[in-house]
This record gives C-alpha cells, sequence and structure tokens, in this order.
C-alpha cells in the first residue's frame, strides 16, 4: 500500500468501507446532523482513559450507535466491532501527546489513536467529515462518488500503461533476439512497470476504502495487472549489474523506494539496477530469465541452471538440443521443447516488429 493507505490503517478502512455495518452506523450519525467519537477497542488500556459514561455490553447494530450517538460523550466498541461496550464516556488521554488538531474532538481522537494505538473515528457534523486515526497515521474518508471517480480514472490510467507496457515489452523482446539491447530500452520498459506498480498501490486502496462498491474495480485491477510482476522480476533478473553479492531482493526495493520524480529520471533507474549511469545507450546483453520464463512448464530451477551454464540469451539460442541435454535437471525432451518454445517466441517477437 502507498503511504496513503498505510498497513496500520487499511484494516479499519475495511470496516467503515461502504456496506460495512460500522459505516452504516457512522452514516446514520451524519445524516441525523449529529457528531461522534468512536473507539475501536475495549482493552484495558482504553479503559484506562474513560471516566463516567454507561456500560453496555450490547451487540452493535447501526441503528443502536447512531442513537447513542445523540448523547455528547465517546463510544467503545469491542475491537472486532461486534458489540458496543461502552456509550457516553469522557475519555481523558495523556494532554502531553501531540496533537495537530484545532478542534476538541479531534484532538481527543488523535491523542487517544496516539497513546493506545487503537483506531479511534471522528465523526463531525458541521465539516461533513469522517477521520480515522491509528497511531501516528490520519485519514480522512472521501464520499463515495468521488472514491469512484479517483479509481474510474487510475484504472484508465493504468489501461493507457498497459497498452505501452504490450508494445514496450515486444519491442524489448525482438531485440534481444537481435542482441541489440541498450541499457535505456531496459529502462524504457522498467519506467512503465514502475508506474504500473505505484498506480495499482494507489487502486488497491480505493479498493479498500470503497468496500463492497469496489468490486468491479478490483477484477479490472485483477485483469490489467496480470503478469506484470513477474516480468518485473524477469527484467531486473536479466539486466541487473554482474555484482552478486548484491541480492535480487534488495534491487527490486531500489526500484520501489524510487519517488515519482526518480522514475523519470534515466540514471536514478540505471543506479537501482547497478548499470552505468553515464553511457545509457552502451549494449546490454540479456541472461535469458525473461525469454526462458515464456515456455510453459519449465521450472525456476532448471531456468536457473540453464543460465548459469551458459551466460546469456545468446548462447542459450544457439545451443543445440545436446548442449541443452547437458544441463542438470533439463533431459532430452525438456531440451527439445526448450529448443521448439524458443524458435516459436523468435518468429512471434520478429513478426510482432517487422
Amino acid at each position: 500500500m502507498p503511504a496513503r493507505y498505510p498497513s496500520e490503517i487499511r484494516a479499519v478502512l475495511g470496516q467503515v468501507a461502504p456496506g460495512k455495518p460500522l459505516r452504516d452506523g457512522i452514516d446514520r450519525i451524519l445524516q441525523a446532523g449529529m457528531g461522534g467519537l468512536v473507539v475501536v477497542g475495549d482493552g484495558h488500556n482504553v479503559l484506562n482513559i474513560c471516566s463516567g459514561g454507561f456500560l453496555l455490553d450490547a451487540a452493535y447494530t447501526p441503528q443502536r450507535l447512531s442513537e447513542l450517538a445523540k448523547m455528547d460523550g465517546a463510544l467503545i466498541l469491542a475491537s472486532d466491532g461486534s458489540r458496543i461496550a461502552r456509550a457516553n464516556v469522557h475519555l481523558v488521554p495523556d494532554s502531553h501527546v501531540h496533537t495537530a488538531e484545532t478542534g476538541t474532538r479531534h484532538r481527543t481522537a488523535e491523542r487517544v489513536a496516539r497513546s493506545l494505538n487503537v483506531p479511534v473515528i471522528a465523526v463531525s457534523h458541521r465539516m461533513n467529515t469522517i477521520t480515522v486515526y491509528v497511531g501516528e497515521h490520519r485519514h480522512e474518508i472521501e464520499p463515495t462518488p468521488r472514491l469512484i471517480n479517483r479509481a474510474n480514472q487510475a484504472v484508465s490510467t493504468l489501461e493507457r500503461y498497459r497498452t505501452r507496457l504490450d508494445t514496450d515489452s515486444g519491442a524489448l523482446s525482438a531485440l534481444e533476439i537481435e542482441d541489440l539491447v541498450t541499457i535505456r530500452d531496459v529502462i524504457n520498459v522498467i519506467q512503465v512497470l514502475e508506474g504500473m506498480a505505484r498506480i495499482a498501490e494507489e487502486l488497491e486502496g480505493h479498493i479498500v476504502e470503497l468496500g463492497d462498491e469496489g468490486r468491479l474495480v478490483r477484477l479490472q485491477l485483477v485483469e490489467l495487472v496480470g503478469g506484470v510482476d513477474s516480468e518485473r522480476r524477469d527484467i531486473v533478473r536479466d539486466y541487473r549489474g554482474e555484482d552478486k553479492a548484491v541480492p535480487l531482493d534488495s534491487v527490486l526495493d531500489a526500484l520501489t523506494s524510487l519517488t515519482t520524480d526518480d522514475l523519470i529520471d534515466p540514471s536514478e533507474i540505471a543506479h537501482a539496477l547497478r548499470l552505468p549511469t553515464a553511457a545509457l545507450d552502451a549494449a546490454i546483453s540479456p541472461r535469458g530469465y525473461r525469454m526462458l520464463s515464456r515456455i510453459p512448464r519449465l521450472p525456476d530451477q532448471i531456468l536457473q541452471n540453464i543460465v548459469s551454464r551458459f551466460g546469456n540469451l545468446q548462447r542459450i539460442m544457439r545451443a543445440s538440443i545436446e548442449d541443452l541435454d547437458d544441463v542438470e535437471g533439463v533431459g532430452e525432451t525438456r531440451a527439445q521443447a526448450i529448443k521448439d518454445g524458443l524458435t516459436r517466441l523468435t518468429e512471434a517477437a520478429i513478426l510482432d516488429r517487422y
């Protein structure tokens, strides 16, 4: 998830998503022209800062939540939201806990969340907002129509990126077969892959926040990003620097940590890949992971053995069936399948290019 949807707050967003009982209760509070403060958690740490109020221990219903919100105090729910533990409670958090909020209700909510690390939901009728606090994180729930619009825009952008990826990936395959790849060609594809990853992360956040309303968007997301993770991993395996002391996951993490501005700069991507940054038009040869991974039923360990034996894609393509058969775990039948598979991939790539 992106910073806008940190893991600490994701579960709470799921609880207050449209169609969920807790969201129904909160919406009822707003529709009745009221505000409220809801703490999701009734552990001893929460009860220790409660003063006054009523002990209920009643099953949660949206109607009960909205009726109890007519009283001024906070509402304490069980951690799973299944029961209303207390109502009309005055919360007394540590006043030394820093808060950037100005309103009384929101200052209390932030202090409770920061000091106890429990989810706190502040409902403001005057501002018509729902704000969720968990630990150090604050998230304001957007209206459902606006979220749907943002999700649709993200899907539209992702579709354009997918079209570009298919084009650039096909062009890269043809260049690999002709042994004409440059560092810049690789960076162009990685820029698209990383852009798609960031859009998909944001879209995942929208889907969580949309709840039942996000089912169609999720289906679209799954279709658009299918195979993107494996493509990204294979390209990095093919083209990362020669320093074997640097684990593959470290290179992938370096790409993930690049900012949006960094992604625009080819030298930053080259640096993350441990490649020369001063000669982006220099030739570079793939090791063969990406092309071999497109051959059906070829286990990753066998793929690794082939790459280790031949070193790069051109040598793999020139290898005879007997050469491939000599590789540990391959065998004559699989060697024939690999040779046939590479031939089909070569013909398809050249046909697409020309």
